[in-house]
């Protein structure tokens, strides 16, 4: 099994930054081995996905809303993943939820939030006007 812990929300001004962090840990092998993403969900709306990194961190997705506004990075050494957020919208306010797969994912996939095996608790993050 593999746990994975988000921190980071909390509650922030529109055009305000965030930066979440999600640690993992558990079984015998590192960070390193898993394919990681994050996703939110707002109330009363579907899991969607915000972006993806790959085992090495050379190669990231976004979700076209959020494109030059945020970026994924790993910390492979510390098994922990990031999610810089810039210039937050109010429509952005959701649970952020960290995810995790061991096995290949690809391009065509990565954004179903049904090919990963690990979650996160999520952390809360509100955008105010």
């Amino acid at each position: 099994q593999v746990q994975l812990v988000e921190s980071g929300g909390g509650l922030v001004q529109a055009g305000g930054t965030l930066r979440l962090s999600c640690a993992a840990s558990g079984r015998t092998f590192s960070n390193s081995n898993l394919f990681l993403a994050w996703f939110r969900q707002a109330p009363g709306k579907e899991r969607e996905s915000v972006a993806f990194i790959n085992r090495g961190g050379g190669l990231t997705y976004y979700a076209d809303s959020v494109k030059g506004r945020f970026t994924i990075s790993r910390d492979n050494a510390k098994n922990t993943v990031f999610l810089q957020m810039n210039s937050l919208r109010t429509g952005e306010t959701a649970v952020y939820y960290c995810a995790a797969r061991e096995q290949f994912i690809s391009d065509s996939t990565w954004y179903r939030a049904v090919e990963y095996d690990y979650w996160g608790q999520g952390t809360q993050v509100t955008v105010s006007s």
